[in-house]
């Protein structure tokens, strides 16, 4: 079942769908960016015209390049426009609204739709169950800021036909992403690998062994672009706590994945990071 894909639909307009939408709209697809708040459709159209002027600004693109890809996208609150060859969700990441979502697209696309999701850890083969046509369900998960990352982890699940996944592999190629092929396994690659930097962190931070920026700093000095305080606050707190949430369950209650009491702290009083003006750190 070959499937050329020429418009994509996004649903969820935050940090992580906006710039999907835009990568897509820059590689010469229409996009539809949909999300329930229209404040957030504003906030993301505005992000994604900076970004441009940023590209632009570096004489990464020219000023025809910003033009088409703003024009390529398209806003909506409207549901029923997610009617594409390709759908990629974006939402919170909680099984059942990711389930529910699916179902209900569905019902306005077509059985070749390919749904994609940009889960961080939860099994595309949960997702897939009981929304109709699984095989056409697969993982399409991008890495923050979406734009300029240039991994893209292509999730099999246990229905997903490999056609589907080529399909996905050949369209991250043409985008200009790094495709990495991956087995449904809780985290995948990165986020199995790298939980414990941020784990790892938390505990001694739980321990006052040490504080956030001299963990930071000595993470830094090791050879890590970013420490694991500032990485946590850059990604989203509520984000980072749900991904180490599910994997928790994930290896059912395995000791070593354990979230933190001090970030679910964080993420009770709204200290997110930057998006929130603080996090571990100050932004205000």
């Amino acid at each position: 079942m070959a499937v050329v894909i020429k418009k994509a639909g996004v649903a969820g307009a935050g940090a992580m769908g906006a710039g999907i939408a835009q990568v897509f709209a820059q590689a010469g697809l229409e996009v539809v960016l949909y999300d329930v708040s229209t404040i957030q459709l504003e906030k993301a159209k505005a992000g994604i015209n900076q970004n441009l002027e940023q590209a632009l600004a570096k004489q990464k693109i020219s000023a025809a390049d910003k033009d088409s890809a703003l024009a390529r996208i398209s806003y909506s609150t409207e549901l029923n426009t997610l009617n594409a060859d390709l759908i990629v969700e974006a939402i919170v990441e909680q099984l059942e609204p990711k389930q529910q979502l699916f179902n209900k697209l569905a019902d306005i696309n077509g059985k070749d739709t390919i749904f994609a999701t940009n889960t961080s850890s939860i099994p595309v083969t949960r997702i897939a169950k009981d929304v109709p046509n699984p095989e056409r369900v697969v993982g399409m998960h991008f890495f923050n800021p979406a734009h300029l990352m240039k991994l893209v982890e292509v999730i099999t699940g246990a229905e997903t036909l490999p056609e589907i996944a080529d399909t996905i592999k050949q369209l991250a190629l043409h985008i200009g992403k790094t495709p990495v092929m991956c087995k449904d396994s809780p985290g995948f690659i990165v986020n199995r690998v790298a939980r414990h930097y941020y784990v790892e962190s938390l505990k001694m931070l739980e321990e006052n062994m040490a504080a956030p920026e001299t963990i930071d700093a000595l993470m830094e000095s090791a050879g890590f672009k970013m420490g694991p305080f500032k990485l946590m606050d850059f990604v989203g707190n509520d984000i980072n706590f749900a991904v180490t949430s599910s994997l928790f369950q994930s290896f059912h209650q395995d000791a070593k994945f354990r979230p933190s009491r001090i970030q679910q702290q964080k993420v009770d009083a709204g200290h997110l990071g930057k998006k929130a003006g603080r996090g571990f750190y100050s932004y205000e």
